[in-house]
């Protein structure tokens, strides 16, 4: 193709993009037709991005919606039962929507269900990454839904956004789109606030203030505090988020030909006035190498009065990928282990779980079962009045797949491993847990002794302290193990 061919001449890289539709993208709010205009859009843009030489994945909602229009149903019920049954009955013809626009452009598409049950269950996550990469090596578009059909509450994403985080991350991929109703982020509501800024570029989530009123539609699950969780998720991972326009889903395009200009991790600071201003090479080294940065294009090349108004969050400079994004947040704890600081510290210089780090366990769980690990300040006595052998907050540091069953550890914490044997009978391992089962929240300095409330765990990006070679090590093992491949995506070498 002509395009794949100036793309190569001018030295890009091809990229990986994902883009998440909602079911207000794809479907009237009211009437339940759907929004031809749009769909079509959406498939030019990645029938075009395709002929750029990039890889697309399209994670569309809308199953429900479109069945509600096929079964003339004015309201979106609440009862499981009807609405899987109207998911079976739309999911089936949206497909065939997106088959049929596609298939005008000589476009091949596939169909990905997934529910977070696949996603828990590290064979089946292993097939799914396999199956998506040999789908865009054949040139196919893959279309990824959450099987609502089969979900349930306790095996549901919940929303579609938190779904492309995770596919995204999956796939290493380089971008992930997140389509809605406005152009971007704003420091206030602009519908009420005519002096509201747009927020363009953002740097750390975590220091993020924002107008996130915006709710989901009445078909959607959705809304911008979701998809500033998804943000975090997927910058966690090292993929670049971008929120933009859904009706104008054309910006795309020109949103990746901006970044992708940039020879340098300098488009991607914060801006000045309205545009973009430039940060120095060595403040995101991991950008300048490895994200989108390997164009001879600059960006005088491009008209930046043309460039659309978006916001972009910047990935982490320490991704989490693979088994260790897979352990953080493809799982869901069944209970939690209180460790003290000394093997927390251990835990960030890289060793294992010993059982005599081990303060308290709460919850029931069976051996190899995803926990938390919460770091807690021994007491010196016995358990106090409340029952606790800790005193202060439990603050979350990451999570982790055990050894032991909860009975297990509660008999053998704060024992040396020596004594497991007389403890229990036997001794399955020395560890609680092993290192390369275990996936860290956040980088810190041994013994500094923060880190992450309970309660807001789940709002930080996770960043793994792991050395280079311990983690691939660990792949290759994980991958030999299940018969999965666990080869890498074009969106960037697994740490």
């Amino acid at each position: 193709m002509e395009a794949s061919c100036n793309l190569s001449t001018k030295g890009s890289r091809p990229l990986r993009v994902v883009i998440k539709l909602g079911t207000s993208s794809i479907v009237d709010e009211k009437s339940h037709e759907p929004l031809l205009s749009i769909l079509s859009l959406i498939v030019e843009t990645a029938v075009k991005l395709r002929k750029d030489g990039h890889k697309v994945i399209i994670v569309s909602s809308g199953a429900i919606g479109v069945g509600l229009r096929r079964m003339d149903v004015e309201k979106r019920p609440k009862h499981l039962s009807k609405l899987q049954a109207l998911a079976a009955i739309g999911q089936c013809r949206l497909l065939s929507l997106w088959d049929s626009l596609f298939s005008h452009l000589r476009q091949p598409v596939a169909q990905i269900l997934i529910t977070r049950s696949d996603i828990a269950d590290r064979s089946r996550y292993l097939n799914a990454r396999n199956t998506i990469n040999e789908l865009l090596d054949m040139g196919v578009i893959p279309i990824v839904n959450e099987n609502d059909t089969l979900a349930v509450a306790e095996i549901k994403f919940g929303d579609n956004d938190t779904l492309s985080a995770i596919t995204a991350a999956m796939v290493h991929a380089d971008l992930l789109f997140l389509m809605t109703d406005v152009d971007c982020l704003y420091d206030k509501n602009p519908r009420t606030h005519p002096d509201a800024q747009p927020i363009e570029v953002v740097e750390d989530i975590g220091s993020l203030v924002a107008d996130v009123s915006t709710a989901g539609s009445s078909l959607g699950t959705g809304g911008m505090s979701t998809k500033i969780v998804a943000a975090r998720l997927a910058t966690s991972a090292g993929v670049t988020t971008v929120i933009t326009r859904s009706s104008t889903p054309g910006n795309i395009v020109n949103i990746v030909k901006y970044i992708q200009g940039s020879r340098s991790s300098s488009s991607l600071a914060t801006p000045t006035a309205g545009t973009p201003s430039t940060i120095s090479d060595e403040s995101h080294p991991h950008h300048t190498e490895d994200l989108l940065s390997m164009s001879t294009l600059s960006l005088s090349d491009l008209d930046r009065s043309k460039i659309p108004l978006h916001t972009r969050f910047l990935p982490s400079p320490n991704p989490v990928r693979d088994r260790y994004f897979w352990i953080l947040h493809g799982l869901r704890p069944h209970g939690t282990l209180f460790i003290d600081t000394g093997a927390h510290k251990a835990l960030v210089g890289r060793a294992g779980l010993l059982p005599v780090g081990v303060v308290d366990v709460e919850g029931v769980f069976a051996q190899h079962e995803a926990v938390r690990i919460c770091v807690v300040k021994k007491r010196a006595a016995a358990a106090g009045e409340d029952g606790k052998l800790w005193d202060g907050p439990a603050v979350e540091v990451g999570r982790a797949l055990t050894n032991y069953s909860s009975a297990e550890i509660a008999r053998i914490k704060g024992h040396q491993s020596a004594e497991v044997e007389s403890l229990l009978g036997y001794a399955d391992s020395d560890y609680v847990a092993q290192r390369e089962s275990i996936s860290l929240l956040r980088k810190e300095a041994p013994g500094s002794g923060s880190g992450t409330p309970v309660a807001a765990a789940a709002a930080l990006p996770a960043r793994e302290v792991l050395a280079p070679s311990t983690t691939a090590a660990v792949e290759a093992a994980d991958a030999q193990g299940s018969g999965g491949d666990e080869r890498e995506g074009d969106g960037g070498a697994a740490i």
